[in-house]
């Protein structure tokens, strides 16, 4: 894990810039539900991080069903997670078949239709997306189906134990620290992108960091996602 305290913590700060002075590739691993508009937000702010830090992104599926399964949580929201089967189902599909690389380009389409769009998360959404990276759309099957279910509870598991049940999507893990968020409502872009990245692993990086929070005064910003 990545510490800084203290005097530590102006040398971690400057072991990151050397860091990303000699071009050092740092792996970034982001848990996602499709249908979560604020981690759609937060992927995209990645994929900006990505153009302008050394960064290695590699996507994973967790479900807000499966974390939900055992919660005290309204009727209404319970019902909506259960329809939030087939999106992760099919993603797990998409990885298994073909791949991270593939997977970040399935929620790539899929996202900008769920969130951009208003397109929801029907079947003809997802064969629209498959079809789009030249995908079989028989692939959408699997949202009906239970067979990527063990699958799907392995990944979801790989995300969360790392940072606990009592958060959502999504969680980052990088060089050793794992996290929830950050919890974005709008996507920041260039050096913007940079510095919040560079500020978020610091944080994240120190041992005894755990909460920092305000409450949210806008919905998510999906237009222009």
């Amino acid at each position: 894990m990545w510490k800084s305290t203290g005097r530590a913590g102006n040398a971690a700060v400057a072991g990151l810039a050397d860091a990303v002075m000699a071009d050092e590739r740092t792996r970034v691993d982001f848990w996602f539900d499709p249908a979560c508009p604020w981690a759609w937000v937060t992927s995209r702010w990645m994929h900006e991080v990505a153009a302008v830090r050394p960064v290695d992104l590699v996507f994973h599926v967790m479900s807000l069903s499966v974390l939900n399964a055992d919660k005290d949580v309204p009727a209404e929201y319970r019902d909506r997670i259960r329809d939030l089967w087939g999106p992760v189902r099919v993603a797990i599909a998409v990885e298994q078949k073909y791949g991270s690389d593939v997977l970040a380009s399935f929620y790539t389409e899929l996202g900008r239709r769920i969130h951009a769009q208003h397109a929801g998360h029907g079947r003809e959404v997802i064969e629209a997306a498959l079809l789009d990276l030249g995908l079989p759309a028989e692939l959408a099957d699997a949202a009906e189906s239970d067979a990527y279910d063990e699958a799907v509870r392995a990944s979801h598991e790989a995300g969360m134990e790392p940072v606990g049940n009592d958060v959502g999507t999504p969680v980052i893990h990088v060089e050793g620290a794992a996290f929830f968020g950050p919890v974005l409502s709008r996507v920041p872009r260039g050096d913007e992108a940079g510095q919040l990245w560079d500020a978020t692993r610091q944080l994240a990086g120190h041992p005894y960091f755990y909460e920092l929070k305000r409450s949210r005064t806008e919905h998510p910003q999906l237009a222009d996602t």
